[in-house]
């Protein structure tokens, strides 16, 4: 019960320690909105300043900056007409419904994205039914808000999280999550446990998510780095995680495959042989390498050493199909990895033990790391499965 207790206290602290300098944006954010626009403006209560900054920065992190300008436009624009017509009309159902309606339709005339429309009509609802009729002007409030936004973006600008502790913090729940599966399905091979080779293949399929989270956690970062003048010296740094992002996607990809003829494979007269586990774990433990040489800013030399160690293997004789299919899969995630650690697809390629003539050679589709699509042209070249 304390280690839970403790496990959790400590994982909530890491969760204030990402998100401190987002409550410093907004905290100074708000008081910076709220000073200019009664200073600079004029404006006796510019509720809307304030709001905007905490929206805009709220929004922001994890989102592309894109984003975020659409918010402040769709704030500005749901407070603009909502203000207008209630001053016009007055405030009321019918009226709240037709303000609504309104403000939703040009948005989606200027904009389609959903967070634009979505944010032009909550904003009017707050101006028909949260501070109607108290004076102040529907351009006064559209400027308000627009002072907010470009508040809360130099917000995200001057006191910004960092990024490398974003991309650092989400590269390692992937890195993490490939592990996991890699050790579980070694465990079951030498176990000979088919339930634990099924809980390997649950475990897999729960990892899209945690690659999906890196890949906005990464964009954010970018984006940090882009717009804040403390970080645009320390672009380079970052290329790292960029380089990783898909080939551990790609990685995990095969892991899931992997875990599954792993099942498979303990149902066959021919079950995996123990070097098969021994080589998953290593590969698992060049993955928590990748990790932590990433984490610390450094180059991933012992982690590609690791993964080169495992990639010169001979592979082991008397395989069932299943097996086969396993250690192309692992073949093709030593692979994966040895380009996230920055190593040429061709030179991580030719690194592999090359498969005599009856190895089986199918595999994963693949995807070209620049585009992303369907590398269709890879399946049909000899050790595909292996790159």
């Amino acid at each position: 019960m304390l280690t839970r207790l403790g496990d959790l206290v400590k994982e909530r602290l890491g969760t204030f320690a990402l998100t401190a300098p987002s409550i410093a944006q907004c905290a100074v954010g708000s008081a910076l909105a709220w000073t200019a626009a009664i200073e600079l403006l004029g404006h006796p209560r510019p509720f809307f300043a304030p709001i905007s900054v905490l929206i805009c920065v709220g929004v922001g992190l994890g989102q592309r900056l894109r984003r975020v300008v659409e918010l402040v436009v769709g704030v500005s624009l749901g407070v603009g007409v909502g203000d207008l017509l209630v001053a016009w009309i007055g405030s009321g159902a019918w009226q709240l419904a037709l303000v609504v309606g309104l403000a939703m339709t040009v948005a989606v005339l200027l904009n389609s994205g959903a967070l634009f429309v979505a944010q032009a009509g909550s904003s009017a609802v707050l101006v028909a039914t949260l501070v109607p009729g108290d004076g102040a002007g529907g351009l006064d409030r559209m400027a308000d808000a627009l002072t907010g936004g470009v508040i809360g973006i130099a917000a995200v600008a001057l006191l910004p999280a960092g990024p490398f502790t974003i991309a650092a913090k989400h590269l390692s729940g992937v890195l993490d999550a490939l592990s996991t599966v890699l050790e579980r399905a070694a465990e079951a091979i030498e176990k000979r446990d088919a339930d634990l080779a099924a809980e390997a293949l649950e475990e897999a399929r729960k990892t899209q998510a945690v690659v999906e989270e890196f890949e906005a956690a990464l964009e954010t970062s970018k984006e940090i780095t882009l717009i804040s003048p403390l970080h645009w010296h320390r672009r380079a740094r970052l290329a790292r995680y960029e380089t990783a992002a898909v080939p551990v996607d790609l990685a995990l990809r095969n892991a899931r495959v992997l875990s599954r003829r792993t099942l498979a494979a303990l149902g066959e007269s021919s079950p995996p042989p123990a070097a098969l586990a021994e080589a998953m774990r290593e590969v698992s433990e060049a993955a928590l390498l990748l990790q932590l040489e990433l984490g610390a800013g450094r180059e991933p030399t012992l982690a590609r050493q690791a993964l080169l160690a495992v990639a010169a293997r001979e592979r082991p004789d008397g395989l069932g199909f299943s097996a086969h299919v396993i250690i192309a899969q692992l073949r093709s995630v030593v692979v994966d990895l040895l380009q996230a650690t920055g190593m040429g697809h061709e030179e991580a390629t030719a690194a592999l033990t090359p498969l005599d003539g009856t190895g089986t050679r199918g595999g994963a589709a693949r995807r070209d790391p620049q585009s992303g699509t369907r590398d269709t042209a890879a399946e049909n070249r000899p050790f595909a499965a292996e790159h």
